[in-house]
């Protein structure tokens, strides 16, 4: 066989390999409205920059007659490429090859490039699209699945893991995006659960559609299990781009800089009227955020999950924050279990990569009540609170409005580790409100006199002027001043650098 015969055998094997499981199961894949693992690549990567690795791989288990069906990649596409100019690992299910089942095979070529993206210091991307383990291949498969969870937990906090739920995904599929930082769903297309519903009715007896028990609905609003959902794979996969815009490649180094065109000296008047006189009156925290990051633009993070606190990334002159804001319009900004959870994770994760975290306060406290008491407010509060602790970033804190009690402690108080703590002249740091106080330090009054005790307090403590005179508020600002602020307190922390205690890790309240 000469050269030019061994191109061309090469050139046809490989378009081969491509189709994956055949033209016909790609066809069934479009119609259900889904795009293909190698479509989905092409998506998310700059054109013309995938390399991919393990092409003509097979798998090896003879039993069922499984030798005797074949698919060169086995089921996953690998590699790596770049997005925005920047190197990336990706690997992407392929749910026409046994619809998308984990072998030995696949695992180990996951395990591969997650490997390479820990050694170079790159983000590793799953787009996830498969039934579990390969029933086939018995232990095998459960034995894959395993290394790459151990894998999946060596790499946090060492490089970005974002995984997208792209198709059903179920049993030991599901476990792994768990284990990463960021999870992204397709609106109607895209499920996630330990066992599906005809396990749940033959073990429990409750009738439940694939949708109700893990579609993308369900972990964006109920379980907090997701973080993004999109309408279709493209948008999915272009937020996915969007995101890796915001965060650093790995744990070394910080998140790109943007050219930022948005005068950092710029004051919003309109901000002066934002918290209103009413302390019982909502307002949208996300006004005030738009209102600081570089034109506007605020990348909200699990929006449709425990929405009485706000989680994303914006940019101060042209560098990546990360803003934790209790939000006033949804149960008056109140921390409860889902919200103290969503946002621990979140300070986590922006602190193992560097990323500086600004808190918005406005919290009436920790919400009371024998469902939050039953379910452990005490521990998923605390987990909160470890966060902030244990963050070494540029932590910086304004209190617009309210803040009481314990919540005011565990949102970057200056006693936690904030490094520059503001407050608007609207703050009211206390334990409590004005007329629970008054109700307990003056219990006989009433009338006349107890409404006078409960103005004598409010004009003792709902106001920062105490906690200014103790130093735990650095600065007392202006509303309209906020961005410039805000950005000068970043600049002045940008070369922080704080040393935790040795240990091997902590033991936060899980």
């Amino acid at each position: 066989m000469t050269n030019q015969e061994k191109y061309k055998a090469f050139e046809e094997r490989s378009k081969n390999a491509e189709l994956g499981g055949g033209i016909k199961r790609i066809e069934k894949q479009h119609a259900a409205g889904r795009l293909t693992a190698r479509e989905r690549i092409d998506v998310l990567l700059d054109p013309g920059t995938f390399v991919e690795f393990d092409k003509f791989v097979v798998h090896r288990t003879k039993d069922f007659e499984m030798d005797k069906t074949v698919f060169p990649g086995d089921g996953v596409v690998s590699g790596y490429g770049k997005v925005d100019g920047r190197l990336i690992y990706v690997y992407a299910q392929d749910f026409t090859v046994f619809g998308g089942s984990l072998s030995r095979t696949n695992a180990d070529k996951i395990i591969k490039v997650t490997k390479l993206a820990m050694k170079n210091g790159a983000p590793i991307i799953g787009l996830n699209d498969s039934g579990g383990a390969r029933i086939q291949e018995g232990v095998q498969s459960l034995a894959g699945y395993a290394d790459i969870f151990w894998l999946n937990t060596k790499a946090s906090g060492v490089v970005p893991q974002i995984s997208a739920i792209l198709g059903p995904c179920a049993g030991g599929a599901v476990y792994s995006p768990a284990l990463t930082d960021f999870i992204f769903m397709v609106k109607d297309s895209s499920y996630m659960f330990v066992t599906g519903p005809d396990v749940v009715k033959s073990v429990t007896n409750e009738e439940v559609t694939k949708k109700e028990l893990g579609g993308a609905i369900t972990h964006n609003t109920k379980s907090g299990v997701a973080h993004f959902m999109s309408e279709d794979d493209e948008s999915s996969i272009m937020s996915i781009r969007e995101l890796l815009s915001f965060l650093p490649s790995n744990n070394m180094d910080a998140a790109p800089m943007v050219k930022n065109d948005d005068p950092i000296d710029r004051t919003d008047d309109k901000l002066d009227d934002l918290v209103p006189a009413d302390p019982n009156k909502p307002y949208d925290i996300k006004e005030l955020i738009t209102s600081v990051v570089d034109n506007g633009y605020f990348y909200e993070v699990q929006e449709h999950f425990a929405q009485n606190i706000v989680i994303g990334y914006g940019r101060m002159d042209g560098r990546t924050v990360g803003f934790v804001a209790n939000q006033p319009a949804h149960f008056a900004g109140v921390l409860d279990i889902n919200s103290s959870i969503k946002a621990a994770r979140f300070v986590r994760f922006c602190d193992a990569f560097n990323i500086p975290l600004i808190t918005l306060v406005d919290v009436p406290g920790f919400l009371p009540g024998t469902v939050q008491e039953y379910g452990g407010i005490i521990k998923h509060g605390a987990k909160l609170l470890y966060a902030f602790s244990e963050a070494t970033v540029p932590k910086i804190t304004l209190i617009t409005r309210k803040a009481y009690g314990g919540a005011y402690d565990v949102m970057n108080s200056k006693h936690i580790g904030a490094d520059i703590n503001f407050a608007y002249p609207s703050a009211e740091i206390a334990v409590m409100g004005a007329d629970g106080a008054v109700n307990i330090l003056y219990r006989n009054l009433e009338g006349e006199e107890l409404a006078n005790k409960v103005q004598e307090y409010k004009a003792a403590f709902a106001n920062p002027y105490k906690a200014a005179e103790m130093g735990y508020i650095d600065e007392i600002i202006l509303p309209r001043n906020t961005r410039k602020r805000l950005i000068e307190a970043l600049d002045m922390t940008k070369n922080k650098s704080e040393q935790s205690p040795a240990k091997k890790h902590g033991n936060i309240p899980l």
